[in-house]
This record gives C-alpha cells, sequence and structure tokens, in this order.
C-alpha cells in the first residue's frame, strides 16, 4: 500500500485545528505558533505533493480508495489532476501569509468582549480547519465526498465572518456587529441553498448511474470512463437538470452575477486575512468544479449552457469592475473587482479552449497570490487608519513608502500588468475566448480598461498628494512581521510573471483531458498557415491586395 500523502497533507491541519483549539486560555502566543507551525508543514506537503505529480502520468495521481458507506456506493476517494494539483498548492501558500496577516486580530476580540471562551484559539483553529476541509475538496474523486466537504467549510468560514469580523467600522460598534451578523448570516444561506440544489443533482446522478451501470456509483473516474464508453446514458433533459444542479452551487460558491451579492458583504465585514481566505482560497472551488464535474460529467449540457453561462460570466466581468470604480470602502472595491476577475475565469472555462482553460487555472492561483497580496497590505493599512474609507486617506507613501510601494505591486498585479503574474493569465483566457467567440472576447477587454481605473483612482487616493489627516501624519510604514507576509507574495508575482512555465506544464495535460471529454478541440485557423520548411512554398506568397507577380 502506497503512503497515504493526500489523505496526510488534508488530515494535518484538521489535526492542527483540535490542537491549537485545546492550547489552555492563558498561552495564546503559543496556540498562534503551532497554527503557524502546522500551515508551514502542510506548505511542505504540498510541495511534495506537487513535486510528486507527473504531468505525463495518469489523469488521477496519487490515488487513494476506501470503502466508506458501501450500501450507498460513497467511497473514500482521492486523487489530484493537475488543476488539483495546482490548487492544493495554492491553498497551502495562502494559508500561512493568512495567520501571519491576523497575529492580533483576536487578540483585539478577546480584549474588547473579555470572554471567558478562547477567541484567539478558535480563530486560528477554524483557519486551519477551513484548509483541511479545501484541500479535500481539491483532492476528492468521489462526488458524494466532495459535497460533504464542499458544504462542511461553510460552518468554520461562518464563524470567522461573523464572530471575528472587522471592527473598522464607520457607524461603531452596535452597528458593525449587526453588520458583521447580516453578512455571516447571508453568505451561509446563499451557499446553503446553492448546496441544497447540488445535493439533488448529487442524489440524481446516483440513480442515472444504478439505471445504466446496474450498481450506483459516485466515484467520478468510474462515470466519466463510463460516459466515454457509452455504459453511462443520460437522457437530454436528466443532464441538463443535473448540470443546472451542480452549476448553481458552483456559481453562488465562485460568485458568479446575478448570484454574487453575499461576497461584497462577506469581504467587507471580515478582516482582511478573512477576506483573502473568502475569495482567494474558498471561492476558488466554485470555479474548479465547473472543470471537474460540470464538464468531465455533463459535456452535452455545458455544451447547451455556454452561450447563456459566457454571458454570465461578461456581466460579471463589466458588472464587478464598474461597482468597483465607484465604491467608497476599500474592502469593498476589491471584493467587486473579485467579482470581475472571477467573471474571467468562468470566460476561460466555457470558452472550451486549451488557451482559455489553461488561462482559467493559471488565473484561478494568480488571482490568488495578488488578491491577497492588495487585500492584506490594504489590511494593515486599515488597522493603522481605523477606517475603511478611501477618503478618510491620501498622502500615504510621505509617511510609510514601503507600505505605499507593496500596495502599488499588489494593484498593478489586479490590474494584470505586463510583467506581473496575472497578466499571463489574463491574456490566455482572452485569447481563447476571441478564438471561438470573438465578439465576447472583444467586449471582456472592457474589464481590463476599466480594472486600470478602479485600481489606480484607489492608489491615487489613498498613497499620492499631500497628507489631508492628522492620523496619517504619524502612520508607521509595514513592521518586520508584515513585510514578512507581503514580501513573498511580490516575489511570487514576478516571478511567475516572468516565469509561468513550471505551472503551465503541470496544468496543460489536464486541460487536454477536460478539452476531451467535452469532445472539443481548438478552433483551426481561418487563415492557413504556409509550411516555411518545404522550398516550394517560398515563392507562394502574395501580398494582400495583389494578385501575384514577382515581389522581392
Amino acid at each position: 500500500m502506497s503512503f497515504p500523502l493526500l489523505t496526510v497533507t488534508a488530515a494535518l491541519p484538521a489535526v492542527g485545528a483540535v490542537a491549537t483549539a485545546a492550547v489552555p486560555a492563558t498561552r495564546r502566543t503559543a496556540a498562534k505558533w503551532l497554527a503557524l507551525a502546522v500551515s508551514l508543514a502542510t506548505l511542505v506537503l504540498s510541495g511534495v505533493v506537487l513535486a510528486r505529480f507527473d504531468p505525463g502520468g495518469a489523469r488521477y495521481q496519487l490515488t487513494e480508495s476506501h470503502a466508506w458507506i458501501s450500501d450507498f456506493g460513497v467511497r473514500y476517494e482521492l486523487g489530484v489532476d493537475g488543476i488539483g494539483a495546482a490548487l492544493m498548492a495554492l491553498t497551502a501558500l495562502l494559508v500561512p501569509f493568512v495567520i501571519g496577516a491576523g497575529w492580533h486580530d483576536a487578540d483585539q476580540v478577546e480584549e474588547r468582549e473579555n470572554s471567558r471562551w478562547r477567541p484567539t484559539q478558535g480563530f486560528f483553529a477554524l483557519i486551519l480547519a477551513v484548509e483541511a476541509m479545501v484541500l479535500v475538496s481539491f483532492a476528492a474523486t468521489d462526488v458524494f465526498l466532495f459535497y460533504i466537504f464542499f458544504e462542511a467549510m461553510l460552518i468554520p468560514m461562518y464563524f470567522l465572518i461573523g464572530g471575528f469580523g472587522d471592527r473598522a467600522h464607520a457607524a461603531g460598534e452596535e452597528e458593525g456587529a449587526k453588520q458583521r451578523s447580516y453578512a455571516a448570516v447571508k453568505f451561509l444561506l446563499y451557499n446553503l441553498a446553492g448546496g441544497l440544489v447540488m445535493l439533488a443533482a448529487v442524489i440524481g446522478l446516483f440513480v442515472v448511474s444504478a439505471d445504466s451501470l446496474g450498481e450506483g456509483t459516485f466515484s467520478l473516474p468510474e462515470l466519466l470512463r463510463a460516459r466515454a464508453s457509452g455504459d453511462l446514458t443520460i437522457s437530454t433533459t436528466t443532464e441538463r437538470l443535473l448540470f443546472l444542479g451542480f452549476f448553481a452551487a458552483f456559481a453562488v460558491k465562485a460568485p458568479l452575477w446575478p448570484l454574487h451579492t453575499w461576497l461584497p458583504n462577506a469581504m467587507g465585514e471580515a478582516t482582511a486575512p478573512v477576506a483573502v481566505l473568502i475569495t482567494a482560497v474558498v471561492d476558488k472551488v466554485g470555479t474548479f468544479a465547473m472543470l471537474r464535474f460540470c464538464l468531465g460529467l455533463f459535456p452535452n449540457a455545458s455544451e447547451w449552457a455556454t452561450p447563456v453561462v459566457l454571458g454570465l460570466a461578461l456581466v460579471s466581468v463589466l458588472y464587478g469592475a464598474l461597482l468597483a470604480v465607484g465604491q467608497r470602502d476599500m474592502k469593498r472595491l476589491i471584493a467587486y473587482a473579485s467579482i470581475s476577475h472571477f467573471g474571467f475565469i468562468v470566460l476561460g472555462v466555457f470558452a472550451m479552449t486549451s488557451q482559455g482553460q489553461g488561462g482559467a487555472t493559471l488565473y484561478m492561483v494568480f488571482h490568488g497570490i495578488s488578491t491577497a497580496a492588495l487585500m492584506l497590505v490594504a489590511g494593515f493599512l486599515i488597522s493603522r487608519r481605523g477606517s475603511r474609507l478611501i477618503a478618510d486617506y491620501g498622502g500615504v507613501q510621505k509617511v510609510a513608502p514601503v507600505l505605499a510601494g507593496t500596495f502599488l505591486v499588489g494593484g498593478l498585479a489586479t490590474l494584470s500588468l505586463p510583467g506581473l503574474a496575472p497578466f499571463v493569465s489574463e491574456f490566455l483566457v482572452l485569447v481563447g475566448t476571441f478564438s471561438r467567440y470573438p465578439v465576447v472576447g472583444i467586449i471582456a477587454t472592457a474589464g481590463i480598461v476599466l480594472a486600470a481605473l478602479y485600481v489606480l483612482v484607489l492608489y491615487q487616493r489613498t498613497m499620492t498628494g499631500p497628507v489631508r489627516k492628522p492620523e496619517i501624519e504619524g502612520m508607521p510604514d509595514l513592521k518586520v512581521r508584515e513585510l514578512a507576509v507581503v514580501a513573498p507574495l511580490v516575489a511570487l508575482l514576478l516571478f511567475l510573471g516572468v516565469f509561468p512555465k513550471p505551472l503551465t506544464e503541470i496544468v496543460n495535460p489536464a486541460v487536454e483531458h477536460t478539452l476531451s471529454d467535452v469532445q472539443k478541440k481548438d478552433p483551426e485557423p481561418q487563415h492557413p498557415v504556409a509550411d516555411h520548411t518545404d522550398p516550394s512554398a517560398w515563392f507562394d506568397y502574395k501580398p494582400a491586395g495583389h494578385g501575384g507577380g514577382d515581389h522581392e
């Protein structure tokens, strides 16, 4: 029996969550260091997963399969393709930075409320619990197992938003508590509603597999093999209904317009580290699942729904960017920007091209890093001033140049500046979309222009010009702990911006498998390219607008 690397990688933060929660109330610092050590160990294990993954090997690797609830066909099955391995690495990478950035967030709750419970231990235990559940979601190849953890991660996130929310509220602590509670409940209800629809579809999938195969199964590899061989047949109407059940849950989680409205509330009321956990980690499960389950299990329904999904994605791109332009709250601006970015990701997924889906996968990773950098620096800024309102800042670069500089890099990455990692993914998404749906690709480019507008205006209003507020004059620059959080993210944005090849080599084979599931190939060029290795073709060139003849 091979070593269960995926199980150990996901189980480590789960065990760490229990151990952190059990640390005595008087040992707050010990709980922090324990949580950080566990997250770093998980990062090492995820690096091993990435290193052991062979891009030229089987579709699902490092597989584990054990009987679980045999009477219902449920198995404990894990396995990663290149997309899952990359997103596991992203999750494990970001959690140590989330912990480092939120080092003192729970202390403020404890001191303010003077409660008997242990907020510090609870805060870091909940972060580790979310990490464990997300890691299982990226590795689960049993549909029912995926559903369990897809839903279970909502519980710790609910408490992180409602119990440890942002205290920098302009309306005061009492009104802030109401807003945090509202945001947490809205987050939970939206995602639970989507999950219930998905549960009905999961049960329907089991019934359909039982009718076709004689025995119901939730195993994704088995279902994919049965679909490819023709053993699993699903009527057109049933397939479309099952697709809609899965897609609805993933569109809420992603989030995709018009199911997005919980995200600005949740990110606005959560602390900056928890906001990173929401949009850079948890929400990626939705777009990942569209690739793995919607396209893999329901290829015909996916093609049927593509025009509508592309329309929704296009609205998300433009709507999110337009609302980001008009925001006065810094964190809500980043939230609406993320809605626009998720629109680009869904656009790439349903473009049904290798460039589009490869770009969408890279976008998930690079958006996670860039949003983490921008949001965490914004969180450091807000903690100094005690306000999320953009109008309460100005001239920060004069008193805190390092903070302003890292804020600028995070912002430029958000608008996909060439040379930074998100540019590569956004470019691929647009190329992949344009090659099959040129009108959609052209309209989507407006999102780039709007991104430049909201990012540069945000930087101008907060960082440049004279110091207009007395509270800004004595603002300290980034401290060592804060630099340790932000500097590696900035370095990654620069490195992957000029050398994304290590990631593309892992992701591309998985994209090819997904395209084969939906029986799609990249569109052929409209104008054939001459074979310039054939000397006879060297003299066949005819310039545009000429009928031929000699030419130099």
